[in-house]
């Protein structure tokens, strides 16, 4: 039980750190400091949209409308956290077979 506890564990770190790096580089997109035209920067941005925009899409079914402003993935974010505290906080449960 302990391998699930750690594999859990670990595909939320790699959405944490997918989730991270898709913010980091749609703000270096809107201050222009990536530019989409650029081959690489775009295959980047694309995958990390293919990977996201399931996740993206069932919050904003949830979500008001803001206009410009993407409420998704804090609330992705946000519940990342949550289940990590959650994973954390019973980790006993794991560790105890």
């Amino acid at each position: 039980m302990q391998s699930i506890y750690q594999i859990l564990n670990l595909i939320l770190d790699v959405v944490w750190f997918v989730m991270i790096a898709h913010i980091i580089m749609s703000w270096l997109i809107n201050f222009q400091v990536l530019n989409l035209h650029q081959p690489m920067v775009y295959q980047i941005w694309q995958g990390l949209n293919k990977l996201l925009e399931p996740i993206y899409s069932r919050i904003r079914q949830f979500l008001p409308a803001t206009g410009g402003l993407d409420l998704a993935p804090l609330v992705a974010f946000i519940g990342i956290i949550v289940l990590r505290i959650i994973l954390r906080n019973n980790a006993a449960f794991f560790y105890s077979f």
